[in-house]
């Protein structure tokens, strides 16, 4: 199966998702981030510098967690703005 190139839009996005991750991780190593939310440390770092700019819902409502981050901060900060 192959997969449909993302928009420059979608790349914006994981973008932005890897920049709030990446802040809200502060201290936290991403070993100790990616271990308590279930995922790689590959996995994390690929998110947070936008190589996987559309990863799994899973996976991010476990980083979201593991950061205590809402789903609905997540959106917000991810939508981009309309004018």
């Amino acid at each position: 199966m192959v997969r449909t190139p993302l928009t420059p839009e979608e790349h914006e996005r994981g973008e932005r998702l890897g920049r709030l991750l990446r802040e809200a991780r502060g201290d936290r190593s991403m070993v100790e981030v990616a271990a308590d939310a279930g995922v790689s440390a590959e996995t994390l770092r690929k998110i947070e510098t936008g190589r996987a700019p559309t990863p799994a819902f899973f996976t991010v409502a476990a980083l979201a967690r593991s950061l205590g981050l809402s789903m609905d901060e997540l959106a917000v900060h991810c939508t981009p703005m309309t004018v």
